[in-house]
């Protein structure tokens, strides 16, 4: 087997209704409940007309500037699935246009995350199939190889290993260990059913604060009184 330049077999993915649990669940809240330690860089940015995206990683270590290996991980991709791309993060050429989101639309494709540049801006911002990626190009991709398929990708600190569950929405995107998905989905339904309450308060007018205070007591805040007869204005 070459390193550098193989396919190798997807040993097991998050299901499907793990997927679509995670999907009812804002990104933000679910990065809270991984104690804000996980994130893949502000760059990787959605580009479609919007929509969440979620599904189980099919990843692919690419050549900067080069395709090949993403062509064929969007034959090899099962309905529902992302391909994560880790393309360097380079940007002075194209790794996926309108062609092959089109072709990832056909399989029923979940979605495609690329660590670089993208193009065909306008068909992709029209659509709502996903699109994230760290930027545009209109200089296209060559498809010499090499790379790699399903094998472990980081990007910015964010490791995707094949299987584990990606989720995206307009705040950015993650990833959540294929073992670590029941543990972090029980804590963010915690925290989104806290919020709801929350919120339901906000509008009620009932939302206590007295936290604020609480914590600034706590941390030694010094309070400062006017001086007796000062005026602003």
């Amino acid at each position: 087997m070459t390193a550098g330049f193989r396919i190798l077999a997807r040993a097991r993915k998050v299901s499907e209704q793990d997927v679509q649990h995670f999907a009812a669940i804002p990104v933000a809240n679910i990065s809270d409940s991984m104690s804000r330690m996980t994130a893949g860089g502000a760059r990787l940015r959605p580009l479609h007309r919007g929509g969440k995206l979620a599904g189980a990683a099919i990843t692919v270590k690419s050549r900067p500037g080069d395709n090949l290996m993403v062509h064929k991980a969007l034959d090899l991709a099962e309905p529902g699935d992302i391909v994560v791309v880790d393309a360097g993060g380079d940007l002075s050429n194209a790794i996926i246009g309108e062609l092959m989101v089109a072709h990832a639309m056909r399989r029923r494709l979940g979605g495609i995350v690329i660590n670089g540049a993208v193009r065909d801006l306008d068909a992709i911002q029209s659509g709502s199939f996903p699109v994230f990626a760290a930027g545009v190009t209109h200089r296209g991709p060559y498809k010499d190889g090499p790379g790699e398929i399903n094998v472990p990708i980081a990007i910015d600190g964010m490791v995707f290993e094949p299987g584990d569950l990606v989720i995206g929405d307009s705040d950015g995107l993650l990833c959540v260990a294929y073992g670590d998905v029941a543990t972090v989905y029980a804590a963010a339904k915690a925290k989104n059913d806290a919020e709801a309450t929350q919120m339901a308060a906000i509008a009620a007018g009932s939302n206590d604060r007295s936290w604020v205070d609480a914590s600034l007591k706590k941390l030694n805040c010094e309070f400062v009184a006017a001086a007796a007869g000062q005026s602003h204005g």
